[in-house]
């Protein structure tokens, strides 16, 4: 639901800040004071197209914010998810800047996102609607998603599992296009294929060899360094002034007083084991010195082989490992060139089988969706009698397509208006009045269904007067008990069945016109209402009117 809305700077606005509450509000004014504006603006924070020109003379930039509670939208949630903006306490923070110099800045709960981001969001928190403006009802191609959100519940299942099968189908046709290119491409990537393969199987690479390769390299490299201390190591050890001669002598003193404190004993076990130790080492360290041996044919032979190996990371991998996995992916993708035929064969039977199994489950939908059509017309029909349309006829026309993401079903909504005459696509509807209550009828229904909250009606009462005014405005309140509406309206019979009332107003101050907004007491609603209906000014009876509307309202409600 819309709670707030602050517009700074648009057109003839130059501040204005309104809190809306739930229900039924209703906006009235003198043609041009500015309330479509207030229309627009909330059209522009949602995502619509922007236009320098309707920034106010003078100022830089426009700034528009509108703050929304999202209570159970589950479809904004999802959306806002998406884009990964956090929502804390059910409340989203749309904000759009337009400067001067056609750059705009748009944020959702202060993050930086694009406008097709905020459109994304606005499409789940608002529904604009207006007699000049070709919304989803007036859209051909919207009218099969209106359909499946009628039917939300018997066909979202079913929806989900043929999109899943038709995703499978996709796939599938791609890999077997990719298997009917012209010969000549699949034979020179055979000969590409056969040759790499070729090239990496005759270098009988095995995973872990860099690392062993370079452990002997290291070895060979550093055999003068290494000859050299082990060497002098082992004669430290058994040479003339032998090491282990010395600990030896230790030894043997400590051996003749260890019975004398038990300290010595102690040291005496100490010291033999570590003789122990370093006689084991001087003994490796001498068979070393027999083993160590410089080859330098062993060393040309490797530093040959690795640089063959990083020869080929430049052009399969950058690791025997990662060129190991290359060679498996390119064998099995030469297996199926060479053998494309019958791939492609297997392929097609893929394909048809899938086919089937699409067509029976678009039937399905088909299904569906005329059992909702049926419901749908029915109650529509239900809503024309109460708009005074006892004539009309609504039908729902299915034909049928190419399978598609949403199955094989094309549907478009057909009216008539008038006994004796033909069906027609819903656009082609040309009497205003007629197009009003027909749009009325089915956003009451839609709207149930469509999970948005706000929905705005901006002058679809156009064209019509009298007791299909009092309807229009019946029917208008009766969306509200559902959805928060807003709605600019030029007919006392809507503005009667307002739960609250803003009246819009222009103002010249100084030599700039403003335009201010107000909400309404009781009397000067009535007020309002009697001046809509006299138009110059309020009479008495106009008056006992207007009070008399705005009962009559209540005593509905």
């Amino acid at each position: 639901m819309l709670q707030e809305l602050s517009i700074r700077h648009l057109a003839i606005i130059e501040e204005v800040a309104l809190s809306f509450k739930g229900g039924l509000t209703v906006l009235t004014g003198e043609t041009g004071a500015g309330k479509s504006i207030i229309i627009d603006a909330l059209g522009l924070i949602v995502g619509g197209r922007a236009s320098t020109d309707l920034i106010r003379h003078g100022a830089e930039k426009a700034v528009l914010e509108a703050l929304f509670t999202i209570e159970n939208n589950k479809r904004a949630y999802a959306v806002l998810g998406q884009l990964g903006i956090e929502v804390g306490e059910d409340m989203v923070v749309l904000n759009r800047t337009l400067m001067r110099s056609g750059k705009n800045v748009c944020r959702i709960n202060g993050k930086l996102v694009t406008t097709t981001n905020l459109r994304d969001v606005g499409e789940t928190l608002l529904d604009i609607h207006s007699q000049h403006e070709s919304q989803d009802l007036m859209n051909e191609a919207h009218h099969l998603f209106l359909i499946d959100q009628f039917a939300h519940e018997e066909i979202a299942q079913p929806l989900a599992d043929y999109q899943q099968l038709y995703q499978q189908l996709k796939v599938k046709k791609q890999e077997f296009k990719r298997f009917n290119k012209n010969e000549q491409e699949i034979a020179q990537r055979i000969d590409m294929l056969v040759f790499q393969k070729k090239e990496l199987a005759s270098a009988n690479l095995v995973d872990g060899e860099e690392e062993t390769l370079e452990a002997e390299r290291s070895l060979l490299a550093n055999y003068e360094k290494i000859n050299h201390n082990v060497e002098a190591s082992y004669d430290l050890f058994q040479g003339e002034q032998s090491a282990l001669d010395q600990i030896a002598k230790v030894m043997n003193h400590l051996n003749a007083i260890q019975d004398v404190d038990g300290r010595y004993k102690t040291w005496l076990e100490t010291v033999q084991s570590a003789y122990y130790s370093l006689t084991d080492v001087a003994t490796e360290l001498n068979q070393e010195l027999a083993s160590l041996e410089f080859n330098p044919e062993q060393l040309n032979q490797i530093e040959t082989r690795m640089d063959a190996l990083t020869q080929l990371k430049r052009k399969y991998g950058d690791s025997v490992s990662a060129m190991m996995q290359y060679h498996d992916k390119i064998s099995r993708e030469l297996d199926n060139l060479q053998h494309s035929e019958t791939h492609a064969e297997q392929l097609q039977t893929e394909i048809e089988t899938i086919a089937t199994q699409l067509t029976q489950k678009a039937e399905g939908l088909t299904h569906i969706r005329r059992t909702a059509a049926e419901v749908l017309t029915a109650a529509i029909h239900d809503e024309f009698k109460e708009l005074y349309m006892d004539k009309a006829i609504f039908s729902v026309q299915f034909a049928e397509q190419d399978l598609n993401e949403r199955g094989s079903d094309r549907i478009q909504f057909y009216t008539s208006t008038n006994p004796g005459e033909p069906l027609k696509p819903l656009h082609k509807i040309a009497s205003g009045g007629e197009l009003s209550r027909m749009m009325l009828a089915m956003k009451t229904i839609f709207s149930k269904h469509q999970g948005i909250t706000s929905i705005i009606f901006d002058e679809v009462d156009t064209g019509v007067s009298g007791r299909v005014a009092q309807a229009i405005g019946q029917k208008i309140y009766s969306v509200s008990v559902d959805s928060q509406v807003l709605c600019i309206s030029h007919l006392p019979q809507v503005a009667s069945m307002a739960d609250h009332h803003y009246h819009i107003e222009k103002q010249i101050t100084g030599e700039r016109t403003l335009t201010s907004v107000t909400e309404l007491s009781f009397d000067k609603r009535v007020a309002e209402i009697a001046m809509m209906m006299s138009g110059a000014e309020m009479t008495t009876s106009t008056e006992l009117h207007a009070r008399e509307l705005i009962q009559q309202a209540e005593s509905m409600k």
